[in-house]
């Protein structure tokens, strides 16, 4: 029997959407305000969900405590308070934009996680601006 346990995190980060081979002029042109090169700043919320057989001896999926600690080592004290683009590896030569951000974030908890779990990560950038990713 398969069941599906979510947690939400936030955290709030910088960024700007730009491509350094491309002129300020085009950057501008694909993407807006968002290339400002002063940065913008969202105030993201994360959904994780993580899939799985019911464990017959705990009665978990996955205990959220681990689950928990994961998200905070992975994703807040990673990302929270930081300029993407400047702050975080992972960024320096990936357009931090939703979709990228997203499939950064999968596959840090991912490696994190048990073989036989699946994991679906929801991005919101804003209350109607997400994505999601699940690996496929």
């Amino acid at each position: 029997m398969k069941v599906t346990v979510s947690r939400r995190a936030h955290f709030n980060a910088a960024h700007r959407l730009y491509r350094k081979d491309w002129s300020d002029e085009k950057n501008r042109e694909v993407f807006d305000k968002c290339s400002n090169p002063h940065f913008h700043g969202h105030n993201y919320e994360l959904i994780v969900s993580v899939t799985g057989d019911i464990d017959q001896e705990t009665g978990y999926v996955i205990d959220i405590k681990i689950l928990k600690e994961i998200i905070k080592e992975e994703v807040e004290d990673a990302f929270d308070h930081k300029n993407l683009n400047l702050e975080v590896e992972a960024f320096k030569d990936l357009n931090p934009t939703a979709e990228n951000i997203v499939v950064v974030i999968y596959n840090k908890l991912k490696s994190r996680l048990k073989n036989d779990l699946s994991l679906e990560i929801t991005l919101y950038e804003t209350p109607r601006n997400f994505v999601s990713y699940s690996g496929n």
